[in-house]
């Protein structure tokens, strides 16, 4: 393994370890584009995964009390029954299409948050439905199943530690079940255990320095912050699909 990649990539597992220790999310969405300039996403995207586990691991013992089980675990069941759905779809329609309109769904919902909009649900629990289903979806088409739950909790209005701590128990839980999907894949190989092990001592440093700063961070400026990432991340799921197109 070169020291070159070993140093680049510690830098960005502290970077993107350090943002989802922090907001609960984002670890992946700044990772992955970065890491798979220099490692095959075949490998990098394994690696990802291996470690987004002791992530999370790390921000649900910081946000445990804060934690809203009931919730998850009702967007967690529909998040595994539209993952097929979204597999599917992923086969008969193109992928970039796909990201230029998650990307255009995020970005304006991103902004009607900022300028104050809210929808208050009348029936929470109802509504995790199509919330959870479009969650799966999403992650079995195009490896995003985060936005959805992102923006609900965002809508919600929930306190921070909430927010970490609900997302951080939504991603760990569906991350157990595809674990064993990439392993009958042959995708969880000695080379991604290498990496993972590598890498560790940035993304360890990198999630405890955001935990830190999470309780750091003002209310409203940690909302701020949260609704600032979500425009980003639709802008570049837009770019990557009109990237990809043209």
């Amino acid at each position: 393994m070169e020291i070159n990649l070993i140093i680049i990539g510690t830098l960005i597992f502290i970077i993107s370890a350090m943002l989802q220790g922090l907001t609960g999310f984002g670890f992946s969405i700044l990772a992955v584009p970065l890491i798979t300039l220099f490692i095959s996403p075949k490998v990098a995207v394994p690696i990802l995964l291996l470690n987004s586990m002791i992530i999370n691991i790390i921000v649900l013992h910081s946000t445990w009390k804060s934690l809203e089980l009931k919730r998850i675990l009702i967007l967690l069941l529909f998040g595994i029954i539209g993952m097929p759905l979204g597999a599917h779809l992923l086969v008969v329609l193109d992928e970039n299409i796909l990201k230029i309109l998650i990307g255009s769904f995020i970005f304006i919902f991103g902004l009607l948050l900022i300028f104050g909009f809210r929808k208050q649900f009348k029936r929470e629990k109802l509504s995790m439905i199509p919330i959870g289903i479009t969650s799966g979806f999403l992650g079995g088409s195009i490896s995003m199943s985060g936005p959805p739950i992102i923006l609900f909790l965002a809508n919600m209005g929930v306190g921070k530690h909430t927010f970490r701590g609900n997302l951080a128990a939504y991603f760990f839980l569906l991350n157990i079940f595809t674990i064993p999907v990439y392993i009958m894949n042959g995708l969880i190989t000695k080379q991604v255990l290498s990496y993972s092990v590598t890498f560790l001592p940035g993304l360890l440093i990198g999630v405890i320095s955001g935990n830190i700063l999470s309780h750091r961070i003002k209310e409203k400026h940690f909302r701020k912050l949260i609704l600032f990432l979500l425009l980003i991340m639709g802008i570049l799921s837009i770019i990557s699909g009109m990237k990809s197109i043209l």
